[in-house]
């Protein structure tokens, strides 16, 4: 079967996807090569004549790539996107990273020569941070603003400007505006004289695109046993093989200059589990990090450009500088606090990207099941305040943005500052994944709901090695708070659904309330509809609603001449005051109307035998849930039974 008959086929079968895949491949491949370039090093100054930026340092092609994705300000606080698909909740923390590490070597300040240090709590982000600027590189150095180009044959891929001689580099820089760090290596210099003769400008240069996989700017080191381990991992060993043709060990062409010191040359070296390294590999980051060059070999020392990330919990780091030997290591050392998200939203998100990536993803996830595991979450990683009238579930909304009675930004601010390490402990993200699995493989479950998680999670405390009995404690209650949290949800959901068209009757409450509170503040009279009378305004009914959110007598007059100004304000800016103009009083809207139908939910959910009107009831309220509030049936079902059993307590 000719190759065309076999798409054919394949089309009928798939819809013609895998011919879309095949012309994706194909496209990609036209793409690479269109990108790819090679000329001469006289040619290549051409390029950077046009476009400086060219000849960046790794760090500052790092921050350019964060910046170009885009930077949002909000309240002075600068927010960047290019994390905001994978890291949640960390914008402080991120704004931090980018501007004091990233941002200060770019620029060639003295952070330049500072190994980077990602400290936090297991499953805090750490590692996705990482795996984000690696991959982000690869992608960065396909385009124009972070294209790259290097000594064609290179297998440090060596920065084409090292060939300028010391003594011109003052005149380069007077002509181009670019600084030239770095020597060139031992083998380009071999080649230069033996290749070319000497002469710079014919040396070719390529452009490369970075990639982990082919080991091109991005390395990635992990230490194992320190016995067998070799330094030749980092620094790369000589080729043993090659002496008896090029006659001597220091000859650069017998030596394999592919460690990972030298392949994440241009780009970005990870080290994995540093503080665990042994001494002997430390050492040459000493170096590498304050001189930008490392010893390989029997070589004078090599140059790199690389920026060197490393990541560790808390318990390592103070155990490493607890260790008089790493002073020296310590002081070349830039930590970066990444603690654990404190927001509910956000903390959600992170469970929503997990799930996503997961095998349950087909699974049937009621609504609010991952906010409540996500407040419970939370909760175990914030520090209860001491400052009078703030709980720590006040505390826990406040994080979130939620409006609390009583606080406003400034005291959001303050909180932060009375523990500025909070979010370094507490309960992580995958355990509250795995939580979700174990509950939905242990029962089989094709729909979970968040009973069924905070089930799920209490019974895995005593399984949590780390956890101690005084935690244990404390992470019950919050099970328990957050269970409360639900039950409020819950009911508000059904009564929600039993209302029909519920906004419309919102609306109504809403405008009879406000036409009695205009005319109580005017000390006018209400028309009756119907026979036309003069009337009083209804202060039952104003009573009624008002002590839904807890305003007193002595400050009902208050709030509604609040309410009056709203209205004012808003009819001079030309725009409409409605339900959801004033958060206080659509609440307590909401709450009068859910107290009204509260005899009606209760009796419909918990009767045994229903009715037929009751049953219609029902099967209209269902309806509403899966249709409107996200639910399926089985998990509709199981909020109504279960909100029943609450009223009826």
């Amino acid at each position: 079967m000719n190759h065309g008959c076999l798409i054919g086929m394949v089309q009928v079968l798939r819809g013609g996807n895998f011919l879309e895949i095949l012309n994706k491949i194909q496209q990609h491949r036209e793409e690479e090569g269109r990108l790819k370039w090679e000329g001469t090093f006289a040619e290549y100054l051409e390029i950077l004549r046009e476009r400086p930026e060219v000849a960046q340092t790794a760090h500052s092609r790092i921050y350019n790539m964060i910046k170009d994705a885009g930077v949002e300000e909000k309240d002075g606080r600068k927010r960047y996107k290019f994390f905001e698909n994978q890291i949640f909740g960390l914008e402080d923390a991120i704004e931090r990273l980018v501007e004091e590490y990233f941002h200060s070597a770019a620029r060639r300040l003295d952070v330049k020569k500072r190994i980077l240090l990602l400290m936090g709590p297991v499953s805090g982000g750490k590692s996705t941070i990482v795996t984000m600027l690696k991959r982000g590189l690869e992608a960065y150095s396909r385009t124009d603003r972070g294209a790259v180009y290097a000594i064609k044959g290179c297998p440090m891929h060596e920065d084409p400007l090292h060939l300028i001689p010391h003594s011109m580099r003052e005149d380069f820089f007077e002509e181009f505006g670019i600084r030239i760090e770095g020597n060139l290596s031992p083998l380009n210099m071999m080649r230069l004289e033996q290749d070319y003769d000497g002469r710079i400008e014919d040396v070719l240069v390529e452009r490369i695109f970075f990639s982990e996989d082919r080991r091109v700017g991005v390395g990635t080191f992990s230490p194992s046993d320190p016995k067998s381990q070799d330094i030749a991992d980092l620094t790369g060993s000589i080729d043993f093989s090659t002496i008896a043709e090029y006659g001597s060990e220091s000859d650069p062409r017998a030596y394999r200059f592919d460690g990972e010191l030298n392949k994440a040359n241009r780009g970005l070296m990870e080290f994995q589990e540093m503080l665990k390294c042994d001494e002997k590999f430390l050492w040459h980051l000493l170096s590498l990090s304050q001189e930008g060059n490392f010893k390989a070999g029997r070589f004078a020392l090599i140059s790199a450009d690389e920026m060197i990330i490393a990541h560790t919990n808390e318990a390592e780091y103070k155990s490493f500088i607890a260790n008089k030997k790493n002073e020296a290591l310590h002081s070349r050392i830039i930590v970066m606090p990444i603690p654990y998200n404190l927001k509910v939203t956000k903390e959600e998100r992170i469970y929503q990207k997990m799930i996503k990536e997961s095998d349950i993803a087909d699974v049937h996830i009621a609504p609010h099941a991952l906010k409540i595991a996500a407040t419970f979450t939370v909760l175990t990683r914030l520090k209860e305040s001491k400052k009078n009238g703030v709980d720590i579930l006040k505390k826990l909304k406040l994080y979130d943005g939620q409006s609390v009675e009583g606080f406003n930004l400034q005291d959001v601010e303050e909180l932060k500052k009375e523990f500025p390490d909070e979010g370094m402990g507490g309960i992580d993200p995958r355990y509250v994944i795995n939580r979700i699995s174990s509950a939905i493989i242990r029962k089989e479950l094709t729909a979970i709901n968040a009973l069924d998680v905070l089930r799920s999670i209490k019974d895995g405390l005593d399984q949590h090695a780390s956890i101690s009995k005084e935690d244990r404690e404390r992470y019950l209650n919050f099970i328990s708070i957050a269970r409360k949290e639900y039950d409020e949800i819950a009911k508000k959901e059904v009564q929600k659904a039993f209302v029909y068209s519920y906004e419309e009757s919102a609306k109504t409450l809403m405008d009879n309330y406000l036409d009695n509170v205009e005319a109580y503040c005017n000390k006018n009279k209400l028309r009756d509809p119907l026979t036309g009378e003069e009337m009083n305004p209804d202060e039952k009914l104003m009573r009624s609603i008002e002590e839904q959110i807890g305003i007193s007598e002595n400050a009902k007059k208050a709030f509604r001449e609040e309410i009056l100004i709203r209205i004012s304000a808003y009819a001079r800016k030309g725009k409409k005051f409605d339900y959801n103009s004033h958060e206080r009083l659509r609440e307590a809207i909401q709450k009068k109307l859910f107290a009204d139908l509260k005899d009606v939910v209760k009796i419909t959910t918990s009767t045994k035998t229903p009715d037929e009107s009751q049953l219609k009831k029902i099967n209209e309220v269902i309806a509403r849930l899966v249709d409107e509030h996200g639910y399926n049936s089985v998990s509709a079902n199981d909020l109504l039974r279960y909100v029943g059993s609450l009223l009826n307590r």
